[in-house]
């Protein structure tokens, strides 16, 4: 049941990678530039987790807070976050630089730095979370590009929407 758990919340967290990709695959980036960006997100999603379990530790034990709690703020605030930016962004994309695909990996990894915050609750074993994170993030992504030119905008904003409403879900299992 762990395992499922965490590919659930690795999928979720995927889902803003997936549907930001499809949008800048209307872009026409090259094989390597796509090849870049996926591993770029990948390293993002397995590195930021580690350091949101290891501040979130700090924390936890400064205030001495349940997990559950924690878990069930942390993935509806990560959900409604996802949900609102999906249903706003309507920008126009231009060709990415490598600084900007730096600036993109971490903007659509820095909610697995809030679920590591939290990610105790779901499994003692960080380094298989992370590795699964980054692993179905670099998937996601990867797809999401590729298939970008051939899909509808509306399904990428479909998708971050039921990421987030996935997370929210899972925030209130979490908290029972």
């Amino acid at each position: 049941m762990e395992i499922i758990l965490i590919f659930l919340v690795a999928i979720s967290l995927s889902m803003d990678a997936f549907s930001l990709s499809l949008a800048y695959a209307t872009i026409s980036l090259t094989k390597k530039e796509i090849n870049l960006l996926s591993i770029i997100v990948g390293i993002y999603h397995f590195f930021m987790p580690i350091f949101g379990i290891l501040i979130g530790n700090f924390i936890i034990n400064l205030i001495h807070v349940k997990l559950n709690l924690i878990t069930l703020v942390i993935f509806v605030f990560i959900g409604i976050s996802m949900i609102i930016e999906s249903i706003k962004s309507n920008e126009k994309i231009k060709k990415m630089k490598i600084g900007e695909m730096i600036l993109f990996g971490f903007a659509v990894s820095i909610d697995s730095f809030s679920v590591g915050i939290g990610i105790k609750s779901i499994s003692d074993n960080f380094l298989l979370c992370s590795t699964i994170f980054s692993l179905v993030s670099a998937f996601f992504t990867y797809i999401g590009l590729i298939l970008g030119n051939k899909l509808n905008l509306l399904i990428g904003k479909l998708a971050s929407i039921l990421g987030g409403i996935t997370l929210i879900i899972l925030g209130i299992v979490f908290s029972i």
